[in-house]
């Protein structure tokens, strides 16, 4: 493999979120010198994805269909719509297990300073899908940060325009945890939050 090759791999690598130069470079030369069909095995379902996975037609997540096997499910709570940032936000609620509604997947979240607004993250995709049958809840569970923040605050004001019920996941103390290493805003929201 010529130079240009490795240094192409370990450019592609670093695309990746958290890879440095030391990361990819690690990962090449593992790739190339213990796992060659491991590699290869790599760069197939890489191109097999990026040519079949694209938007669930009704809820914006990744999937091979036109409809993901979530928004197909029969057994789903259709009064539920749990809005998301991202796919890997769903699949850590669906990972609990304790979810059994539908969700809507923003792909991103409200950034001003990166020019990304409520229009730019499909909201009107969102308030059309709120107006199905059937639905009595949109649960808002966007990050804590303040763009996921700014992003309930906006989406609320627009659902509870429409009359819908909104809510938001609550926050607060993690289990396990012991409360003076907790930072002060988690415990003045777990306060306000208590049930």
């Amino acid at each position: 493999m010529s130079a240009s090759h490795l240094e192409a791999l370990i450019d592609a690598l670093r695309k990746l979120p958290g890879v440095g130069v030391k990361s990819a470079q690690r990962m090449a030369f593992h790739l190339l010198q213990h796992d060659r069909a491991g590699a290869q095995q790599l760069s197939r379902a890489l191109d097999g994805a990026v040519m079949s996975v694209r938007h669930c037609a009704r809820c914006h997540t990744f999937t091979d269909d036109e409809v993901c096997s979530i928004c197909r499910d029969p057994a789903r709570d259709v009064r539920q719509l749990c809005v998301v940032e991202t796919p890997a936000d769903q699949a850590a609620l669906e990972r609990t297990g304790s979810y059994r509604g539908l969700y809507y997947v923003l792909m991103g979240r409200i950034s001003p300073l990166d020019g990304i607004g409520a229009s730019a993250l499909g909201a009107e995709s969102l308030l059309a899908r709120c107006e199905e049958d059937g639905l009595e809840e949109v649960i808002l569970a966007t990050s804590f940060t303040a763009e996921g923040e700014a992003t309930a605050h906006v989406l609320s004001e627009g659902l509870r325009a429409r009359g819908l019920k909104v809510t938001r996941l609550a926050r607060g103390v993690p289990a396990g945890s012991e409360l003076e290493y907790v930072d002060l805003s988690t415990i003045a929201h777990a306060l306000v939050d208590r049930r």
